[in-house]
């Protein structure tokens, strides 16, 4: 009987196939289970070509071993991924239909993915020398070295926590390091937690609070509570009862720019290193902060989607802020939603999620009006604060200066008299949305795209917002030769140059996407505004958690875009949109007010939202869903296609759709143009598959994709499956 074939690893690559591939492990050595798991480096293609891919099982070769080939390279002697995070890897390759090896790579932070070792997480902290702890008690100049002295003579400090306690303590140590007074050493042990006393919960915090201590294990609540309720402190304190139990805490935010404010107030109140993970950090920044929550040495860790990968040896709880917000779905690579996820991940770790929100999904709701959520309320705002006032500026038949009316300016004026600060706000950045000739009615569009081309610079630019190409504005009309060139519309930069001229004197800070490119630029402008008067003019950035206690008044300029359109999920965006920038006014003892600016007063939408809130629209929204048969009362999936032209798109699609199997409650609809039928170049169209079971949906689709990757048509387009579409562009 022959000798039992050795067993192989299957190594996961980053190539866009669903297949993982089988090598030898080094010759002497075997192919055993603390393999999986290890990054390796790994021969692949032609003509001498390395991969570095993870390790996820070994077993026994598909074909035969002698024609395999070795892996070049053991990256890790233990494993990188394993238990609980490789499993959730395994759960978003088999939901979202992506290819394992794909997966593997959106988890780990770049240098980790590209086989660089993994960063040392020693803690580092500093410490007097025998001189320095003689000199601290000698009278002299109270300086930063001699205060940062003082916290040092009882024992090392940590870096992180030398942060919290002395900010710009860092050129003080290195001049007490100069003079030999202060040194710097490698602080072993866990950080033991130094919380700053948490305030006096109001009683909606107090019964969330309760409910949270009292449970085992995993379950999902939801935190529905209005703009400046309190939800942070529900976090915070959720928080610390973690670190006291011994445990690591993972806390989702939307944007970057919430980071730096978030990780203040946590490294303050928690009295613990609170690491911070999202894509304005460096690739070392990254790989450092997973690799102490991979050690266990970090305890908290404050991120953007990509956070929900971190490793959590010792989890206690996930909270994802802001749970509605529509950058936790990733739109390229590999589409997966960091909220749904992170409730997978409480689910096989065995701790309880926390979703926050004052304008929760329509999942979400759903979910807890069902009874599979907790549904937990703040229904009041914190210390005393109350609800800003709204009022509908009707513009019909009104003159506007580049796009505000007179009663806006008038309040915007009211309001810097006062000494206090106005937010104006237009979900729309640049200066006009369009440029038209006034003669004849010709547009600047891209040449790429359909879609208009929107002014910048005050008209010196055209700048395309879908695929970033750029030109200059002809001097002249390129179809009558008319003159008569007008940007058309309002965006940021136009309201910003308005209201300059208007309010000459005023302290004037515009956030847009242009403005906050640089790493930490938005704490930089809410710096600028500081507490004294003056005007805020930005995007949705402004829109979510940001607390500025001066801030009275919210105008609303752009209410009437999102009004008609097409989007089935357009009401509930505008309707959380709306709700979130309003909430920035008043959240302090001032008094806040809230204008909205609108062609359409009389809208259902904006009555529904005014006479009962959110809950009122979210009831509403839900019924139409459910009559429609839209999610959350189905499931959906969307096939998208482009190329270069759309004879190869639809060839593809139309192709597609023979090859689905038609089922009982599972539907494919198309081919359909995309929204944008035309985008950088390439022409574009979609499928869309619903299922009134989710379980149908996915079995339909699993059938469905090994036939359209054997389609010829596929080799000539580029095509994904989004599952559980938030946009269907």
């Amino acid at each position: 009987m022959p000798p039992a074939a050795p067993d192989v690893l299957r190594v996961a690559l980053p190539v866009p196939l669903p297949r993982e591939f089988d090598y030898l492990p080094p010759a002497g050595t075997g192919a055993g289970p603390d393999w999986v798991g290890c990054r390796v480096r790994v021969p692949f293609g032609r003509g001498g070509g390395e991969m570095v891919g993870v390790v996820v099982a070994t077993g026994p070769a598909d074909g035969d071993p002698a024609a395999l080939k070795s892996i070049h390279e053991r990256l890790d002697k233990g494993a990188l991924l394993h238990g609980e995070l490789l499993e959730s890897l395994r759960w978003v390759a088999a939901y979202y239909h992506a290819p394992l090896g794909e997966v593997v790579a959106t988890a780990l932070p770049t240098l980790l993915r590209t086989g660089q070792p993994l960063p040392d997480t020693r803690r580092h902290g500093w410490v007097a020398t025998a001189e320095g702890r003689a000199q601290a008690t000698e009278a002299g100049r109270e300086g930063r070295p001699r205060q940062l002295l003082r916290q040092l003579i009882d024992g090392p400090c940590d870096e992180d926590d030398l942060d919290v306690r002395l900010p710009g303590w860092r050129s003080a140590a290195r001049t007490l390091a100069r003079r030999g007074l202060a040194e710097r050493v490698v602080c072993e042990g866990p950080v033991a937690p130094r919380p700053v006393a948490a305030p006096e919960p109001m009683p909606g915090q107090a019964a969330a609070m309760q409910a949270l201590r009292g449970g085992e294990g995993f379950r999902a609540v939801l935190l529905e509570g209005v703009t400046g309720s309190g939800k942070t402190e529900v976090y915070l304190q959720a928080i610390a009862d973690c670190l006291v139990a011994g445990r690591q805490a993972l806390v989702l935010v939307p944007e970057i720019g919430l980071t730096p404010q978030t990780l203040a107030r946590f490294r303050a109140r928690l009295g613990v290193p609170v690491l911070a993970f999202h894509s304005g950090l460096g690739d070392g920044e990254r790989a450092r902060a997973w690799a102490d929550m991979a050690s266990g040495r970090g305890r908290v860790l404050v991120g953007t989607r990509s956070a929900v990968f971190c490793p959590l040896p010792d989890a206690g709880l996930l909270v994802v802020d802001e749970e509605h917000d529509g950058s936790y779905k990733q739109q390229d690579g590999v589409r997966y939603h960091a909220r749904d996820l992170a409730l997978v991940r409480g689910s096989k770790l065995g701790v309880p999620v926390l979703l926050g929100s004052a304008t929760p999904s329509l999942e979400s709701l759903h979910n807890a009006l069902s009874g599979r959520y907790r549904h937990l309320r703040l229904a009041e705002r914190a210390g005393g604060a109350r609800p800003p006032s709204v009022r509908v500026l009707d513009v019909r038949k009104r003159p506007l200066r580049d796009g505000l009316s007179e009663d806006l300016l008038d309040a915007v004026g009211a309001c810097l008299a006062r000494g206090e600060q106005a937010l104006v706000f237009k979900n729309r950045r640049g200066y006009a949305p369009v440029l038209i000739c006034h003669d004849c009615g010709w547009s600047a569009h891209c040449a790429r795209c359909d879609a208009a081309m929107t002014v910048h610079a005050g008209g010196r630019r055209l700048i395309c917002h879908h695929c970033g190409a750029r030109a200059t504005p002809p001097n002249a009309c390129p179809d009558c030769a008319s003159l008569a060139l007008q940007p058309q519309g309002a965006g940021t930069e136009r309201l910003e140059q308005a209201l300059a001229a208007r309010f000459p004197d005023a302290c004037l800070v515009r956030v847009d996407r242009e403005t906050t490119r640089r790493r930490d630029a938005l704490e930089k402008h809410l710096a600028r505004l500081g507490d004294g008067p003056g005007i805020l003019v930005g995007t949705q950035i402004l829109a979510k958690g940001h607390d500025l206690p001066r801030l009275t008044l919210v105008a609303v300029v752009g209410v009437d875009e999102g009004l008609f359109s097409a989007d089935f999920r357009a009401g509930e965006k505008l309707a959380q949109l709306l709700i979130q920038v309003a909430g920035r006014a008043g959240r302090a003892q001032l008094p806040g007010e809230v204008v909205l600016q609108t062609h359409h007063p009389d809208h259902p939408l904006l009555g529904t939202l005014l006479n009962g809130g959110y809950p009122a629209v979210a009831a509403l929204q839900l019924a139409e869903r459910e009559a429609a048969a839209f999610p959350p009362y189905a499931h959906l999936a969307l096939l998208r296609a482009e190329a270069g032209t759309e004879a190869l798109v639809q060839a593809f699609l139309h192709e597609a759709h023979a090859a689905f199997e038609a089922r009982e409650g599972v539907h494919a609809n198309g081919p359909m143009p995309a929204p944008m039928a035309r985008r950088a170049g390439m022409a574009r169209g979609q499928l869309l598959v619903d299922a009134s079971q989710r379980g149908a949906l996915h079995a339909a689709l699993r059938d469905w994709l090994p036939a359209i990757r054997a389609l010829p048509s596929a080799r000539r387009v580029r095509w994904s499956l989004d599952v559980d579409p938030t946009d269907l562009y």
